[in-house]
């Protein structure tokens, strides 16, 4: 009987502090904001993982067929590269937190949440950090990507990812805070959405650089000003590679709307989806048109690039616009390529696959766009973020490139150049069995 009225006090005694626990323990309105911007990260961050791919097989599109494999090479090191030295150095260097709005902190390795982190414990007012950490890295590798295209057909490996390193551990990260991290350019008013500046046109002038001191490839610009052309080896492969880039920039502009916890979050999710989808129809559409009327035949890698610029043409702002704006911010987009390869061609800068015209001219072109649908962007702050940006990027570059050359090199003999990067550099060729036939 002791026993019995024992056991009946103590289960009496437990109630309250079971309901006191299930009281406590958190609701979905506490928690859901953090599950469902967790999860926006992730997908999103899956899909510009896969523009890695889209990039590689665009570029291998757009390379002859000699040059194939050092295009895979460069592509799936890069993106590995890119990943280590954003975990090293650039993550924390581009979100310090307080900072004086300049230059972060370096050498602070990211360190992920608790394995079974608890809500008490979590960040609950934003997401987690491995998906927050993954969702930018894939960011910086995308804008190594571009570089990689520019300057392909000629460029040694070791020296290129020796570039990678330091652009993507520093020079991105640096540039990156000034408007994501809280410094100096976001005081001031700086608007960039998605990165057709902080992403798009860092990668283009590191590209523009690069091109500059690495030469045009052998036979490309006679000493009359003949432009010779030299077709990629696969535009099925380059088509495939627009169409995968497509797809990732849903993630890529989708995904910067950084929140997914609400109603009116998930609505502009959806809303930035359509506008990246018409303005890149827009940018190919253009295209098309202009070819057609400028060269009395469609051009399909002027075509490809159209609608890559108006992808990056919207980046800057894919919330604000109507689907109308989408299709003519994009449509601008398509027009700055047809003409800016034969312009460039003019200059004899050789960019091998477009993507000074793509990435840095319509990143600037985007940048400035954002004043006609973001009521709080002005003309003079957005003028100065493309300068700034400019400046740090394309100077920056310039000296890393200058400095390459002059102690290893970056540039592979003639003699290779003419043999082909496949076999010269890696001693393997994509299309053994064509070469070979």
């Amino acid at each position: 009987m002791k026993t019995k009225v024992l056991l009946s006090t103590l289960a009496l005694a437990a109630l309250p502090a079971a309901a006191f626990a299930q009281e406590a323990a958190p609701s979905f309105d506490e928690i859901g904001p953090y599950i469902m911007t967790t999860l926006l990260f992730c997908m999103a961050g899956f899909l510009v993982f896969f523009m890695a791919a889209g990039f590689a097989m665009l570029e291998g599109g757009l390379v002859r067929s000699k040059n194939v494999t050092m295009q895979m090479t460069k592509n799936i090191a890069l993106y590995s590269v890119a990943a280590i030295m954003y975990w090293l150095i650039g993550f924390n260097l581009m979100y310090p937190g307080d900072f004086n709005g300049y230059v972060g902190s370096f050498f602070v390795p990211t360190v992920l949440d608790p394995v079974g982190v608890s809500a008490a414990d979590a960040a609950l007012d934003y997401a987690s950090i491995g998906s927050d950490f993954f969702f930018q890295l894939v960011f910086v590798a995308a804008t190594a990507s571009i570089v990689s295209g520019a300057l392909a057909e000629r460029i040694k490996l070791w020296p290129f990812l020796a570039f990678v390193v330091i652009l993507t551990g520093v020079m991105y990260p640096i540039s990156g805070s000034w408007q994501w991290g809280g410094g100096w350019l976001s005081e001031a008013g700086f608007s960039d959405f998605a990165g057709s500046t902080v992403v798009h046109s860092v990668g283009g002038w590191a590209a523009l650089a690069g091109a500059i001191i690495l030469g045009p490839r052998l036979g490309k610009y006679s000493k009359e000003g003949k432009v010779t052309p030299m077709p990629g080896s696969n535009l099925a492969l380059a088509t495939l590679g627009t169409f995968i880039l497509w797809l990732g920039w849903f993630g890529f502009n989708g995904g910067s709307q950084l929140a997914m916890g609400t109603v009116g979050d998930v609505s502009d999710v959806s809303r930035i989806f359509a506008n990246t989808n018409m303005a890149a129809a827009a940018g190919a559409v253009t295209a098309l048109v202009m070819t057609q009327l400028l060269y009395k035949k469609p051009d399909l890698t002027m075509v490809l690039n159209g609608a890559l610029a108006g992808l990056v043409s919207i980046t800057a702002e894919p919330l604000a616009p109507t689907l109308f704006g989408a299709l003519w911010i994009g449509s601008v987009g398509g027009v700055i390529v047809v003409l800016a390869v034969p312009l460039l061609d003019k200059l004899k800068i050789d960019d091998v696959v477009g993507a000074i015209p793509v990435h840095l001219f319509a990143g600037i072109w985007g940048t400035i766009a954002v004043i006609f649908y973001n009521g709080d962007a002005a003309l003079g702050t957005q003028l100065l973020g493309i300068a700034a940006y400019g400046v740090f990027t394309f100077v920056g570059a310039l000296i890393v490139w200058i400095i390459l050359k002059a102690i290893v090199g970056i540039r592979v003999s003639e003699e290779d150049e003419l043999v082909g990067l496949d076999k010269a550099e890696l001693g393997m060729e994509a299309y053994p069995e064509f070469a070979n036939s």
